[in-house]
């Protein structure tokens, strides 16, 4: 059972995210909003993982992923981006995220990101 940190400035996601990571069989011991209150409270809590969402307020995604890695080399990091937002994506995977899921969720990817980046 891993201990998750959900960061996404969009309710309706991170109630998404709940559910399916506690499905899952998971934790979910964080929530952020935006880019700043991510990297704040992962050096809090200490997640196994973090699921980040790409495009939100203050400190976006990728930055954001980066600030953590800084912090933690080993820090996993699932990214959650919008259809349609090939570059970004690819430019979270080139700054160290571990896999990525594209919004609308479908439940099986997130687990299976969720799994491979757990066990990357």
């Amino acid at each position: 059972m891993a201990r998750i940190l959900i960061c996404d400035d969009s309710n309706l996601s991170r109630s998404a995210l709940r559910r399916i990571i506690h499905t899952s069989g998971h934790t979910v011991v964080g929530e952020a909003v935006d880019g700043e209150e991510a990297c704040q409270k992962f050096s809090e809590l200490k997640p196994d993982l973090v699921t980040m969402d790409i495009t939100m307020p203050k400190m976006n995604g990728i930055k954001a992923l980066q600030a953590i890695l800084q912090r933690d080399t080993q820090a996993k990091v699932v990214m959650i981006s919008a259809l349609g937002h090939a570059a970004k994506i690819l430019e979270a995977v080139h700054h160290g995220a571990k896999c990525y899921v594209t919004k609308p969720f479908d439940e099986n990817a997130v687990r299976t990101a969720i799994d491979d980046a757990l066990n990357a």
